[in-house]
């Protein structure tokens, strides 16, 4: 288990209710699902993450599946819904 920071922009932020809040998961799922599971978050939030971007520690998580991607102690997930624009 390694403990760090969620990061959301734009709508995740909005859904989410917060900028940020503290993680303790082992991997990138982990994490997910202990955000949705969240009080207070509906389907929105649901929707967005599952649409989202991550990066962590500015490294692009890309497709890997998110079971496989291990979190590091201290690090930062950042979570980024599709933007318009280019």
């Amino acid at each position: 288990m390694a403990r760090g920071t969620m990061r959301y922009w734009a709508a995740a932020k909005a859904a989410a209710g917060t900028h940020e809040e503290p993680f303790d998961a082992g991997t990138l799922a982990e994490a997910i699902e202990a955000a949705l599971a969240r009080d207070g978050r509906g389907a929105d939030f649901a929707r967005v993450v599952g649409r989202s971007s991550f990066l962590i520690d500015g490294d692009p998580v890309g497709g890997r599946p998110h079971g496989s991607v291990e979190l590091p102690e201290g690090g930062v997930v950042e979570v980024l819904p599709p933007f318009a624009g280019g």
